[in-house]
């Protein structure tokens, strides 16, 4: 299904509970925006991108629009350039990715950490998280959760030799991945887990033809197939919260968009963000070109 550019922004904001801010940037669009906005290339931040285009846009009256570019590291430099004057960062890709940093697992030390050496090393701004976490999400069905008390990974390790394990394929070699997982919790699964796409990991779950498996904890799938995400109780994978990062010249020239952009703090819901992947993910809700 292919939505006007008014409605993919409704959908961009009214879908994390901020109905009434979508048109104020709709007339920025046909036009060069004068504030970029950068967006990494996958739903999520689709959405996140046009939130803060229509957030600005509203407080500044300007035009606003996103630049999607493929990945963290060409978001970083567009923003250190200034090819784009805002983008959504996650804390932990930040802190792993971009400064080399490992060994710090506490949501709060991470963001300082990143907030302190960005504005040192790139004068750059974090603002607050948006309240949601976007990390890693070991899974296992709402049924099975319910009739043996999962609640925690921890929950597992009692029962590991009889489950079945899928994993998706870059995740069995991260660093934070596979391997360590299973160390930190102990977990001794009776075989080395399958590998498969992310979609196929939630689709085998759902089915029952695995056990557990390993997903992202804010794809709409796992609220549509009735899944559920296990407490990460040893805090193995590092803090992904979301949160924009702009430059300082704009956050000078720009403090009304950066009060408004600061309003943003802790308002979107990890259900609220899987309400909005899954209809633009899954249900193919895309913008018009």
């Amino acid at each position: 299904m292919w939505l006007s550019r008014r409605d993919w922004l409704r959908l961009a904001v009214a879908g994390a509970g901020f109905a009434g801010l979508g048109a104020a940037a709709v007339a920025g669009w046909r036009a060069r925006p004068d504030v970029a906005v950068g967006s990494k290339d996958f739903p999520e931040q689709w959405i996140l991108s046009e939130l803060l285009a229509a957030v600005v846009a509203r407080a500044t009256g300007r035009a606003a629009g996103r630049v999607i570019l493929n990945g963290t590291l060409l978001c970083h430099r567009a923003l250190v350039a200034g090819d784009i004057q805002a983008y959504v960062e996650y804390t932990g890709t930040a802190y792993t990715a971009v400064l080399h940093r490992s060994g710090v697992t506490d949501p709060r030390e991470v963001y300082r950490i990143v907030a302190v050496e960005y504005a040192r090393q790139f004068d750059l701004i974090w603002l607050p998280p948006l309240g949601f976490e976007n990390t890693f999400a070991v899974l296992v069905r709402g049924d099975d959760a319910r009739r043996r008390g999962l609640r925690a990974i921890s929950d597992l390790r009692p029962i590991a030799g009889a489950l079945r394990v899928a994993v998706p394929f870059e995740f069995f070699d991260r660093p934070d991945g596979y391997r360590g997982l299973v160390r930190a919790y102990g977990l001794e699964f009776p075989s080395a887990p399958r590998q498969m796409s992310l979609g196929n990991v939630y689709r085998a779950l759902a089915a029952g033809d695995i056990d557990v498996g390993v997903g992202n904890s804010t794809d709409g799938l796992i609220a549509h197939l009735g899944l559920v995400h296990l407490v990460d109780d040893r805090r193995y994978f590092p803090p992904y919260e979301p949160a924009p990062v702009v430059r300082r010249a704009f956050a000078r020239a720009q403090p009304a968009a950066i009060a408004a952009l600061r309003a943003l703090s802790g308002r979107i819901t990890t259900e609220a963000m899987r309400r909005a992947n899954f209809e633009v993910d899954h249900e193919k809700r895309h913008p018009k070109p």
